[in-house]
């Protein structure tokens, strides 16, 4: 403490010191109520957020939704076109252990006795889409092993958007691509020498 300082606070009566106290007391329940303010308002914030993340979340779901029912009906026919011969649609097919619990979900799972074709269907169809579609395709070959099912298990992706960097990937991990083509969808050219992967 300086002496100018000493001084000041020697020359300081009881009263001023009180006052001065009571100041500090008064801005520090001032600024601890502008604290809770503050919590109250993140919070409120934090509450919109989650309200718009959700509103976001149930669009994209319906517009997924919607991509399926577009894309699904004539499936079957587009993949019999090419010598499948699919006699079964099934739509949102859910896989799960003998505990409940999921492993594996399908969008468009097509059936005849020799294959069962995956399709997951995104309105927008990106890389990890595939990646992540490759993964389920390993899933729904251990659960057809455990159940005795000894088809050949295809894989293809489909999307209202699908870039060519995805269609690419897509085609270089043996999944056929669906796309849309004016009012309707296509099975996506392949490359030359191009064969599906069967798991």
């Amino acid at each position: 403490m300086s002496d100018q300082a000493r001084k000041t606070a020697t020359k300081m009566t009881f009263e001023q010191l009180w006052a001065t106290l009571q100041e500090n007391a008064q801005q520090q329940k001032e600024t601890d109520r502008m604290i809770k303010d503050i919590a109250q308002r993140q919070k409120e914030t934090d509450r919109e957020i989650k309200a718009v993340n959700q509103a976001i979340g149930n669009l994209g779901n319906r517009l997924g939704s919607l991509i399926e029912h577009l894309v699904s009906p004539d499936m079957h026919r587009k993949f019999n076109a090419l010598g499948y011969a699919f006699t079964r649609t099934n739509t949102r097919v859910v896989c799960k252990d003998a505990h409940d619990k999921t492993l594996a979900e399908v969008d468009v799972l097509l059936e005849n006795g020799a294959y069962a074709l995956a399709v997951e269907v995104k309105t927008e169809l990106t890389v990890e889409d595939v990646k992540a579609h490759a993964e389920r395709m390993s899933v729904l070959r251990a659960y057809a092993d455990r159940h005795n099912d000894a088809r050949r298990y295809l894989g293809a992706v489909a999307g209202g958007i699908v870039g060519k960097q995805a269609r690419d990937y897509a085609h270089k991990s043996g999944f056929y691509v669906l796309e849309q083509s004016g009012d309707t969808i296509r099975v996506a050219e392949p490359p030359e020498a191009w064969q599906p992967k069967a798991w």
